[in-house]
């Protein structure tokens, strides 16, 4: 990713671009020789950046320094060179392309990490947990279904990279203020030769469509689209990493931790969930940086002001970057998470009586008894045994408590039974193989040739 938005890359691009702008002015009958398209095809990466920078400080302007610096490098072919072009032919352009590259790489990310989590869904599928709502204990669920629940957002995410990228136009050959003036004079006033260059320019380029109209900028509400999809892989991987250091306090799952790993310069002891608050981190960062997309299109002004090229420079780059390193954590997190089935065990029998309340209270009422008296006796019985677990630091007692009321008799040889966690899961096993098999496993088979990223870290 840093690649896609390196300064080599992007002004590599700009090259690129004048190139083929040329290519399709010269078949659409310009004046340009094989000459000076050979010229520039011969130096389109070797970019003298000394030069460029130093131009720049003269010109303050950076596209015509760059000119200039290609037309040193091509001296038969600078007269041509931006040709009836303004900045952002280049500068809009060449964003578009990095972001559809970049689109491309999160993509490849996105199924690994789905991937992953898969894997780790179908293991896990039926080992029975504690649920909590309002991080307070609720119905049982299964470690693979709560795992699917980051996934199916991740899946979201994916499908939405996949729209934008499918759906990204180029800007293409639209001129200063977007009428296209400039080539409507290089062409004699010919419109269809016009029409023409936009989409030339746009296919050897490798986009299938261009907005159809403009100002000089292409509407910056197409940034925002792009950033928002980014913005949705920080939602998804914030609310993985949130639950998993919830649980890794709770010490029944873990992210991965090396040996030598340390959690503190000053307590030893400390086991700390470092990666998944560096998502969290960069989750947050990538949130407010995408902020800058729709405040700049809102406050475009006609066909153009500069104001909105700064934050551009630093705020797509950043929102890629950060959305790529979050997408790497998340991965090597889940490819090695770590789960410890009897810290799940032992919490899920302290509450599981708790939970099995409603069904004790069905059973005792088939059973012949009063549902209102019942209930009560239930809640009376339930309130004692969780003030002896918080008050006098004892095991609950909720169940021996019901097995000698003669309210229950009737059940009593199915207390234990009807109080079992490991019957309070529903559908929770079966949920998470009916949406790996209909949901995800289409997908990791039609974008199988892009597993097998490496997802280590070196910090």
């Amino acid at each position: 990713m840093s690649a896609v938005f390196s300064p080599q890359r992007k002004h590599s691009t700009w090259r690129r671009l004048w190139l083929t702008l040329a290519e399709s002015q010269r078949d659409l009958g310009l004046p340009i020789t094989d000459e000076q398209l050979a010229e520039m095809r011969a130096h389109l990466d070797d970019i003298d950046f000394a030069e460029a920078e130093r131009l720049e400080a003269q010109l303050r302007h950076d596209v015509m320094a760059h000119v200039h610096a290609f037309g040193a490098q091509c001296p038969q072919a600078r007269p041509i060179i931006h040709l009836g072009a303004t900045s952002c032919y280049v500068t809009d352009n060449a964003d578009l392309i990095a972001m559809r590259e970049g689109l491309g790489l999160l993509r490849a990310k996105l199924v690994n990490l789905m991937d992953a989590l898969a894997r780790f869904a179908a293991e896990h599928r039926a080992r029975v947990t504690l649920g909590f709502t309002h991080f307070q204990p609720a119905q049982p669920t299964t470690v693979g279904k709560r795992a699917c629940l980051w996934l199916y957002d991740f899946v979201l995410d994916y499908e939405e990279i996949v729209r934008v990228s499918e759906w990204l136009p180029f800007r293409g050959a639209k001129g200063t203020t977007g009428t296209q003036d400039s080539f409507l004079e290089l062409f004699g006033g010919n419109h269809a030769k016009v029409r023409k260059l936009d989409a030339l320019v746009a296919r050897q380029m490798g986009f299938r469509r261009v907005v159809p109209v403009s100002g000089q900028t292409y509407t910056r509400k197409i940034d925002t689209t792009v950033l928002n999809a980014l913005v949705g892989i920080a939602q998804s991987a914030a609310k993985m990493s949130n639950d998993i250091r919830l649980l890794q306090h709770l010490q029944e799952v873990e992210e991965p931790y090396e040996k030598t790993q340390i959690g503190s310069s000053a307590m030893p002891h400390k086991r700390n969930p470092m990666r998944s608050e560096r998502i969290g981190s960069l989750a947050r960062h990538l949130i407010a940086t995408a902020l800058a997309a729709p405040l700049t299109a809102a406050t475009q002004w006609l066909e153009r002001t500069l104001d909105d090229s700064a934050g551009r420079r630093i705020a797509i780059p950043e929102a890629f970057l950060a959305a790529d390193a979050i997408l790497l954590i998340a991965t090597n997190i889940a490819r090695g998470l770590v789960v410890h089935p009897k810290v799940i065990e032992a919490r899920l029998r302290r509450e599981a009586p708790f939970m099995a309340t409603e069904r004790l209270l069905m059973a005792a009422v088939k059973a012949g008894g009063d549902r209102q008296h019942l209930h009560e006796r239930l809640r009376q019985h339930a309130w004692e045994a969780r003030r002896r677990m918080t008050e006098e630091g004892l095991e609950g007692d909720l169940i021996e408590r019901l097995k000698t009321d003669e309210a229950f008799a009737a059940v009593r040889d199915r207390v234990d039974a009807l109080a079992g966690g490991q019957q309070l899961a529903g559908r929770a096993p079966q949920q998470v193989d009916e949406f790996l098999r209909r949901v995800v496993q289409p997908i990791l088979t039609r974008e199988a040739s892009l597993l097998g990223l490496d997802s280590r870290l070196t910090r």
